[in-house]
């Protein structure tokens, strides 16, 4: 007997370092960010010159080769001709999906803007994708300081991970209106928690962009692909879809994420996805977007304590 209460001792201390060095173990994460551009709004009864049925495959095909955790999508649509398109590639990727529409809004008369939407049998606006868990969501309406009827909102999306909770956002920022920038920042920062807190979307601004700039420098914000490539161009925008050459020349779409209170990130790699064309049966070039897409991979892992305890 005590010979074996000395060895139990022994297993039992074993188990919990093991236990121990496998909380610290990083997990890796890789999202993507990306502006689907939808069909138009009379797309709820005509077929729109955009090709949505076959851009749509091309961007299923993709995402499935990237295989990603976490999608962040705007312009993704609803219509009578081809329904919840954030459902459907969610069912295609067999993730979880949050989709919050904006153009219900318009007006911020529920009855009107319902009756508005049904009419057109087309809405459109953010969603967010994961293979993890979604335990909470949020929808936000942002300030219209330029253009009040153009409704824009911030969704936010509470994920769970083996390392914890993370707070998901995607958003469609107007072309223009920093205030837009300025409350969402706020926002991600009022909402900030133990867990890492990832902002996505079509910010409609360069990197340069005065409330851009101020979150990226007094606010904590991270841009993924800026700190995995410090010199490469990354445009993202203007891409003709019917085209053979690449024309996208401003970068507009971003991954910024802001370090949690208990988890921290670092940026593994980034760079430019869903950029090269695909072709019609008829044999027409045909890209997935008017924009490409953006992953970033993440090494999240607790904040060492030594360094937060000095803060």
């Amino acid at each position: 007997m005590w010979v074996v209460l000395p060895l139990f001792l022994v297993s039992a201390m074993t188990l919990s370092v093991s236990s121990s060095a496998a909380q610290d173990e990083p997990q890796l994460l890789r999202v993507v960010t990306f502006n689907l551009l939808h069909d138009g709004p009379a797309s709820g009864f005509f077929e729109g010159d955009t090709y949505l049925e076959e851009r749509l495959e091309i961007v299923i095909h993709e995402l499935k080769a990237l295989d990603p955790d976490i999608v962040a999508v705007q312009e993704a649509s609803d219509s009578r001709k081809h329904g919840n398109v954030a459902e459907r590639l969610a069912r295609a990727l067999g993730f979880h999906v949050v989709f919050a529409p904006a153009t219900d809004r318009v007006f911020r008369l529920a009855p009107l803007d319902w009756t508005i939407v049904g009419a057109m049998g087309f809405k459109e606006g953010s969603a967010v994708l994961s293979r993890y868990p979604i335990v909470a969501s949020e929808v936000t309406d942002l300030p219209r300081c330029r253009q009040w009827i153009e409704p824009r909102i911030l969704l936010r999306v509470e994920i769970s991970i083996g390392r914890g909770p993370l707070q998901i956002y995607s958003t469609h920022l107007a072309r223009g209106d920093d205030c837009q920038m300025v409350r969402v920042g706020e926002i991600v920062r009022e909402r900030r928690g133990a867990g890492l807190s990832l902002l996505m979307g079509d910010f409609n601004a360069p990197e340069t962009s005065p409330a851009l700039t101020t979150l990226r420098r007094e606010a904590g914000f991270v841009d993924a692909f800026r700190d995995a490539n410090p010199d490469a161009p990354g445009p993202t925008v203007w891409q003709r879809i019917d085209v053979e050459k690449a024309t996208a020349s401003k970068r507009v779409d971003f991954i910024l994420y802001l370090q949690g209170l208990e988890t921290s990130a670092t940026v593994r790699s980034s760079r430019l996805v869903l950029d090269h064309p695909g072709r019609l049966p008829d044999g027409r070039v045909l890209w997935p977007s008017d924009h490409y897409g953006v992953l970033a991979e993440f090494e999240v892992g607790p904040v060492n304590r030594w360094e937060a305890g000095s803060r």
